[in-house]
């Protein structure tokens, strides 16, 4: 299974929280980031998205249909993100629009089976494998890409 983390585009500041809109920065780099995955995802890969508006927002940089899930909102934990992407065995590639701390929780757990956190820019793209090798189970990074190169 790929699953891919994107985690939204810089945004504005303000209250309340999930009608946070992006910025014009943010704008471009929801537009780069989705050119990028545009060109290298999966045809059919599922597009799951919080209900926040910045992540609607970004996802929409796509221009494809995705999914709006209550359990990618902010402040959700990273085993209902996991669920709601049915890691590790969905029979095809989920492309999740979220936010931190939560995808760098699932990208910490999936790697490494452990609590911990890790940092994901805004507009950053993480894109993870699960495979059998010898029976064991692994989770592979087919890439990292930092918004900043691609503008």
């Amino acid at each position: 299974m790929d699953l891919i983390l994107w985690r939204h585009a810089e945004a504005e500041d303000g209250y309340p929280d999930m009608a946070r809109a992006l910025t014009p920065h943010g704008q471009l780099q929801a537009r780069a980031s989705a050119k990028w995955l545009l060109a290298n995802m999966p045809a059919n890969t599922l597009i799951l998205v919080s209900p926040a508006v910045r992540a609607q927002q970004t996802a929409k940089a796509l221009n494809l249909p995705f999914e709006t899930v209550n359990a990618l909102a902010p402040e959700q934990s990273p085993q209902a993100m996991l669920a709601a992407t049915q890691w590790p065995h969905h029979a095809q590639a989920v492309l999740v629009v979220g936010h931190q701390p939560t995808l760098g929780e699932v990208a910490a757990f999936t790697m490494t089976g452990s609590h911990t956190m890790w940092s994901v820019k805004k507009s950053a793209i993480w894109w993870l494998s699960f495979r059998l090798r010898a029976s064991k189970a692994q989770t592979v990074i087919n890439a990292v890409i930092n918004p900043d190169v691609l503008m």
